[in-house]
């Protein structure tokens, strides 16, 4: 299971709510190759599920993860932080063997 903190999740529904997207719209977690690791990261707004989809909800927050994507990403904790570097999502992820130093790809 993938967890979203608090913040992150206020995050997003601040996100959702800007965009003006329609309401039911959820967080794809996602990772594909490439990056200076070699899997990276992804997120996106989602109106449905698709097949082979593992649906959570996370502080009412409704969180997508095709089955593929799980394997690498169980256990990973997403967070948002804002700081003098700026802002942006974060992952905790134990399944990561390196990450690189921007934080948006790692290896497994």
């Amino acid at each position: 299971m993938i967890q979203l903190t608090e913040k992150a999740a206020g995050e997003v529904k601040r996100l959702i709510e800007a965009q003006d997207l329609p309401e039911g719209t959820g967080l794809r977690v996602g990772v594909r190759g490439g990056g200076c690791s070699g899997l990276s990261y992804s997120l996106n707004f989602e109106t449905q599920e698709r097949e082979k989809d593992r649906v959570f909800s996370i502080h009412d927050v409704r969180i997508y993860v095709d089955t593929k994507s799980l394997l690498y990403l169980c256990g990973t904790t997403i967070d948002y932080a804002d700081g003098l570097n700026g802002s942006g999502f974060t992952f905790d992820n134990p399944n990561a063997a390196q990450s690189c130093g921007c934080g948006s790809s790692f290896s497994a």
